[in-house]
């Protein structure tokens, strides 16, 4: 009787480890979902679209992604709704943004913060750039940081959001110059934040490399310096960074771009995620589609992601105070 019950048991056991074996090698067995907390066209839903291009191949994920947009107020909205509302089931996914989120969730009223998420890989690191109408009379950011301390509050900047990329960088030329500029937060992200510039309702304007590379292309702005350590040589060699004009600005406000679940997503499907997903971004494909579109790339692993996110959100909370 002991020994038949013992194989009873082991019996269940088995096919118990079998289901579980075969519900993990089934995912995903559907189309899945990515939240984009901006509107369409900025520089997050544009690269969103072509990171993801290739998830249906079979050596990926075998399931196309399709991209769902959940903009408003900086991004809020979207993580909002994701941290709240969105199953932790692997069907439905975010683009992140750092510093965006953790610097959102570091000033407060939101619902969310760096531990309601599971980062799964990195695609790209997209820095600000200052940016001015093709017709404007500004050449150079000095002439902008000059007009700024001649007229004070009166050089508006456009930007997608509060305590985004752009308002980070917006208020560390701001203190590195000691001008005093007027950040304009609109509404639709990046997308709406280059509309206001090229149409003249802003003196300028803080918005990412991409959306910038692809407006200068189109002839539609200049961009007058870069936020970052260093020139980027791919895309904008002949620009500046705020660092070699003269003024204290680092690489705080890079754009760090990638995708997540939320958390109580079971393991084994973040492990196939963080399998996969780098794959896809690095696919000759995407690859070349990034490049086409003014892009920079930074494929990092879930590893490799979880430590920029601590390093960035101890960073920022230092930062941020001093601003």
């Amino acid at each position: 009787m002991n020994k038949l019950l013992k194989t009873m048991v082991m019996g269940v056991a088995g096919l118990a480890m079998t289901a579980t074996a075969a519900l993990a090698g089934e995912y995903p067995d559907r189309p899945i979902g990515v939240a984009v907390s901006y509107g369409a066209g900025g520089a997050t839903d544009f690269q969103a679209r072509i990171v993801t291009m290739v998830a249906g191949n079979e050596d990926i994920l075998g399931q196309p992604i399709y991209i769902v947009n959940k903009p408003g107020a900086g991004g809020r909205v979207g993580w909002n709704w994701f941290a709240t509302e969105a199953d932790a089931d692997g069907y439905t996914l975010s683009a992140y943004n750092i510093p965006h989120f953790v610097a959102q969730s570091i000033k407060g009223g939101v619902q969310y913060s760096a531990d309601s998420f599971e980062p799964i890989a990195n695609w790209g690191a997209d820095p600000a750039v200052v940016v001015v109408g093709k017709d404007s009379k500004f050449s150079t950011i000095q002439d902008l940081v000059d007009y700024a301390r001649d007229n004070p509050g009166k050089a508006t900047l456009s930007g997608a959001g509060l305590f985004v990329g752009h308002h980070i960088a917006a208020l560390q030329i701001e203190k590195a110059t000691e001008a005093k500029f007027a950040y304009i937060p609109t509404k639709g992200g990046g997308a709406a934040a280059m509309k206001a510039v090229i149409a003249g309702d802003v003196v300028a304007g803080i918005n990412n490399l991409s959306d910038a590379f692809r407006a200068r292309e189109a002839g539609n702005v200049k961009i007058l310096a870069v936020a970052d350590l260093e020139r980027n040589a791919e895309f904008l060699p002949d620009v500046p960074t705020l660092l070699e004009a003269g003024y204290d600005v680092d690489d705080s406000s890079v754009n760090f771009r990638g995708l997540m679940v939320k958390k109580g997503t079971p393991q084994e499907v973040i492990d196939t995620l963080a399998a996969k997903v780098p794959e896809m971004f690095a696919h000759a494909r995407v690859a070349k589609r990034m490049k086409a579109g003014g892009s920079p790339m930074k494929i990092m692993t879930r590893a490799e992601v979880q430590a920029m996110w601590a390093e960035r959100e101890k960073f920022l909370a230092e930062l941020l105070k001093g601003l």
